[in-house]
C-alpha cells in the first residue's frame, strides 16, 4: 500500500527531517494531554519550538501531523524489531526473545502508542488504510516466526491459529501501555513479560 507523502515546501530534506522530528515530540505530548480534536495547530507550533507560520511550511493540515505522529511509531517499532530479532531462526529461544523484545520496545514507547490508538481514528480515509497496514506488517513478523517454529518442529499450528497467536502477541504488549495504570501495581516489566508469555506458550507447547 503507497505511503501518503505529506508536503512541504521546504526543500532542504535534513531541515524537513528535524521539523518533523520536533513536530511529532510535541504533538504526542498535546494530543495525550488534550486529545487531537482538542489540540489546536497554534499549540503544537508551539510545544515544537517555532511559529505557526513554520509549522506550515511542513504540513498542510493538521491531520498530516496526526499521520506522521503514526507513521512515525510504527517505522520505529518496526525497524527495532527488525534489527534486533532473527525471524528466520525458528526455534523456542528466538520466540521468547521476539516476545520480549517486542513488549519492552512497548514499554518505552507507551505515550506514543497509547496516543496512536486513541486518535488513529481520526485519520481520514487516504491516511487511515496505510497505517493500519502497517500494523499489519508487524504481525506478519510474529507469522513468520511462528510459521518457522511449526516447519521446525517445535509445536503444531494450523495457518489460522499461526495468524490468531500472533495477533495475540501482539495486543498482550500493547495491553501493557492500555493498561499500565493497573499492572504497573501488580506485576513488574520483567513480571509481566515472563508471566504473559508463560501463559501464551503453555498452551501450544502441550498439544
Amino acid at each position: 500500500m503507497k505511503k501518503r507523502e505529506v508536503p512541504a515546501s521546504v526543500k532542504d530534506e535534513r531541515l524537513v527531517k528535524k521539523r518533523r522530528n520536533q513536530m511529532i515530540k510535541g504533538a504526542i505530548s498535546l494530543f495525550k494531554q488534550k486529545g487531537f480534536h482538542q489540540t489546536t495547530t497554534r499549540e503544537i507550533a508551539r510545544a515544537s519550538g517555532f511559529s505557526i507560520g513554520t509549522l506550515y511550511e511542513y504540513i498542510r493540515k493538521k491531520e498530516d501531523v496526526l499521520y506522521l505522529v503514526c507513521d512515525r511509531i510504527y517505522d520505529e517499532v518496526r525497524d527495532r524489531m527488525e534489527q534486533a530479532i532473527d525471524t528466520t531462526k525458528g526455534d523456542l529461544d528466538g520466540l521468547k526473545l521476539a516476545i520480549d523484545y517486542y513488549f519492552r520496545v512497548v514499554d518505552e514507547l507507551q505515550d506514543e502508542v497509547l496516543v496512536m490508538y486513541q486518535e488513529a481514528k481520526s485519520l481520514g480515509k487516504e491516511s487511515l488504510p496505510y497505517v493500519l497496514n502497517k500494523e499489519l506488517q508487524m504481525v506478519a513478523m510474529f507469522e513468520h516466526i511462528l510459521r518457522r517454529c511449526v516447519d521446525n518442529g517445535v509445536f503444531s499450528l494450523t495457518e489460522r491459529e499461526i495468524q490468531l497467536f500472533a495477533h495475540n502477541i501482539f495486543v498482550l504488549g500493547q495491553m501493557w501501555g492500555f493498561r499500565r495504570w493497573a499492572l504497573k501495581k501488580m506485576y513488574t516489566l520483567d513480571e509481566y513479560i515472563e508471566l504473559q508469555t508463560k501463559l501464551l506458550l503453555e498452551g501450544i507447547m502441550k498439544r
